[in-house]
């Protein structure tokens, strides 16, 4: 597993450098998204990797590493405006936002060594393409909890599920580095 959390941390620092440079570049301006919105830019990144992954032919020419890393930001994001709520302004500097930033991903990298320890690294045994699938379907479990108002009557909430979605994201960004 000390293999796996070294490699969790490249993944998270190459992310961490596009949300830190976009930061410079458009400020705290994510800040005003509800969590619906969020979730929606979520599960566009993640049809794309779905419609990469099936189709012979692609228009665009970006591949799905910059679609989970766009899926581990947002789901950063979508977790910060969980606990901070939402604002009509951008309201963080660069420094306040990535001190969030790192907060939720140490409690999200907690997560997955806890879970890594009971499953046995099971993922690690997984296609990319199931990764993804896992992203979608935790995605519509958001909507649909997100449409329930927040409600849960024997479910985990909104945050478990994005935080499981990072952890799928980076494993796959994993396999793929891994494949090259």
């Amino acid at each position: 597993m000390q293999n796996t959390s070294k490699q969790y941390d490249e993944v998270v620092s190459t992310c961490r450098e596009l949300f830190v440079n976009k930061m410079s570049d458009y400020g705290s301006a994510w800040r005003i998204l509800r969590l619906p919105s969020l979730t929606d830019q979520i599960f566009i990144k993640a049809q794309r990797i779905r419609g990469l992954q099936q189709n012979e032919v692609q228009k665009v020419d970006e591949g799905e590493v910059s679609e989970f890393i766009g899926i581990i930001n947002y789901c950063i994001m979508a977790l910060i405006q969980l606990e901070k709520g939402v604002v009509e302004q951008p309201d963080l500097s660069v420094e306040e936002a990535t001190k969030l930033y790192d907060e939720q991903v140490a409690i999200t990298k907690q997560l997955m060594q806890d879970k890594n320890h009971d499953y046995g690294e099971a993922w690690r045994d997984m296609r990319v393409s199931s990764l993804t699938d896992l992203i979608l379907q935790k995605l519509l479990r958001v909507k649909q909890i997100e449409d329930n108002l927040g409600k849960t009557i024997v479910s985990e909430g909104i945050d478990a599920n994005y935080q499981d979605m990072i952890n799928y994201a980076i494993f796959a960004l994993i396999h793929i580095k891994e494949q090259e």
